[in-house]
């Protein structure tokens, strides 16, 4: 009997023992099922790979957030760092005292025209690490966008000058907002921005171009300083000569100086910059200057 009273009380000793070890096991199984089940509603099979999406997830919020900060705090020194206006006369003024004065805005219209001479003409802005508004044409850019495409991927600002390069003064309202709001929407759907400087063909907006121009949050401008390249012809002799002299006869602080996308005027630009920097000119970024969007 003391026999059989041992071998019974070992059994239940293992069965025991064989309990109490698979108990917290199960439980620990089912408090992880539960715990995926509040995160991802899927079971413990998809725990791995839910629990690898959900920190993505927390990681792609993070830096999206991060992300729009940066955009948020660019766009705040960019909107504080407007340092300059232009006058009545669209010359280039500061707007508090201790800005530089003897400042240049360098603008060029009636393009985009030909790829070899955007670049020359950006080639020399780089090299003098000058910006200039290019003033595009609609139906030009409607026949090259990728011309416009260059001009912008190169870092230079995009100005809106009508689709068809008419004088707008005697127009409709209707035709003036024709004019220039298809500019704005082709500009914008190759670039993915709409320009926020106007300048009126033949500089002749009149005010109907003023109205339409600040509704679409455009900066109006015509010129102060004129190079006359517009004026010369493919024969003339001395082109370069005789741009230097139309511009710095007529130079002054704040200077906004008209010139075209023509051959003789990307010959003469180095010379040109090169001679206003020995003047004493530094060439402003027009995105320093105020718009009415601002």
């Amino acid at each position: 009997m003391g026999t059989k009273t041992a071998a019974i009380l070992l059994t239940v000793c293992l069965l025991l023992s064989a309990c109490t070890a698979n108990k917290p096991e199960s439980a620990a199984t089912g408090n992880n099922q539960t715990s995926a089940a509040s995160d991802t509603s899927n079971g413990s099979q998809t725990v791995p790979k839910d629990h690898n999406s959900a920190g993505k997830t927390t990681a792609q919020h993070d830096k999206s957030v991060v992300d729009n900060s940066k955009s948020e705090n660019s766009a705040t020194v960019a909107a504080t760092n407007k340092t300059y206006h232009l006058d009545k006369a669209y010359n280039v003024v500061p707007n508090q005292e201790g800005v530089e004065k003897k400042v240049i805005l360098l603008t060029f219209d009636d393009g985009p025209k030909e790829a070899a001479m955007i670049n020359k003409i950006i080639d020399t802005l780089d090299k003098h690490k000058a910006k200039a508004i290019f003033f595009v044409n609609g139906y030009r850019v409607k026949e090259h966008p990728e011309l416009l495409k260059l001009i912008h991927d190169r870092g230079q600002p995009i100005g809106n000058h009508s689709w068809d390069h008419i004088v707008l003064k005697n127009k409709s309202e209707a035709e003036v907002k024709k004019q220039i709001e298809t500019v704005q929407k082709i500009v914008k759907d190759i670039t993915g921005q709409a320009p926020v400087f106007f300048r009126p063909p033949h500089g002749a907006g009149g005010d109907v171009g003023r109205k339409v121009a600040k509704e679409n949050g455009l900066l109006y401008m015509t010129w102060s300083v004129g190079s006359l390249d517009w004026t010369m012809k493919k024969s003339q002799p001395n082109k370069t000569d005789a741009l230097l002299k139309n511009v710095t006869e007529q130079l002054h602080p704040g200077s906004n100086i008209l010139m075209h996308e023509l051959p003789w005027t990307a010959e003469a630009l180095d010379s040109l910059l090169t001679r206003l920097e020995q003047k004493g000119y530094r060439f402003v970024d027009p995105q320093s200057i105020e718009v009415p969007a601002d």
